[in-house]
């Protein structure tokens, strides 16, 4: 009886020993898995997230309509500042520009940052596929909000409120102005890779060489695969 009765006093004691050890022994996660997961928990790279937290930065490209382009995004202090360079194949023009993003809320779901882009656009005036483009150099600026919702573990849901505005360098009075409005979502693909989709709508305001102010549709679909760097 006496025996019995130090077993099952002894009993907890060797439990509480084994499990002790078994967590000494279990290996301490490295800084590369570190830094995987924490990439996995603020996962995006092509629109999300809103902001790059400091010190990480991403490149991206995609494919759409009416352009095509890359990126790179880089986090510090704070900020998200970048660069872009866009082709729009359909009006053969060009635009490159520095971007400035900062985000003013999250409540670790959802997160807002409003975004100012400052460029240049440079367009032939081809006309085969708008008989409306216009030419010349303009300068671009181009106000945005990006805000973003995360879905799933690994889906982001974003919206995005762009005016890119084109004013013309030369004395000619030509400008343009396209509002646009829309959404999508991103995904983690794993190994630092996201993909997005967005599409926007909006209309197109624009004065020609000695024309008057007319209105259209404005629309833009693009798909794009981004990866995280550090």
């Amino acid at each position: 009886m006496t025996r019995l009765m130090l077993v099952w006093t002894l009993m907890p004691l060797v439990a509480v020993a084994q499990g002790t050890k078994a967590q000494e022994t279990q290996p301490a996660p490295t800084a590369e898995a570190v830094r995987l997961e924490a990439n996995r928990e603020n996962f995006g790279a092509v629109v999300a997230p809103a902001a790059l937290p400091d010190g990480t930065s991403a490149v991206s490209g995609w494919v759409g309509v009416p352009e095509l382009g890359v990126a790179y995004r880089q986090g510090t202090g704070g900020w998200e500042l970048g660069a872009r360079a866009r082709f729009d194949y359909l009006r053969l023009s060009v635009t490159g520009e520095g971007v400035v993003r900062r985000q003013l809320w999250t409540n670790g779901t959802w997160a807002v940052a409003p975004e100012l882009g400052l460029g240049i656009t440079g367009s032939t005036g081809s006309r085969y596929f708008d008989e409306q483009n216009l030419e010349g150099w303009f300068l671009r600026l181009n106000p945005a909000l990006v805000a973003t919702w995360r879905a799933a573990e690994t889906v982001s849901v974003v919206g995005l409120v762009e005016v890119p505005y084109d004013l013309g360098l030369s004395p000619s009075g030509t400008w343009r102005v396209k509002p646009m409005a829309g959404g999508g979502a991103e995904v983690y693909l794993g190994e630092d890779l996201s993909l997005s989709a967005v599409g926007e709508l909006g209309v197109d305001v624009f004065k020609e060489l000695r024309g008057v102010t007319q209105t259209r549709l404005g629309y833009g679909v693009r798909l794009g695969l981004g990866v995280r760097l550090f």
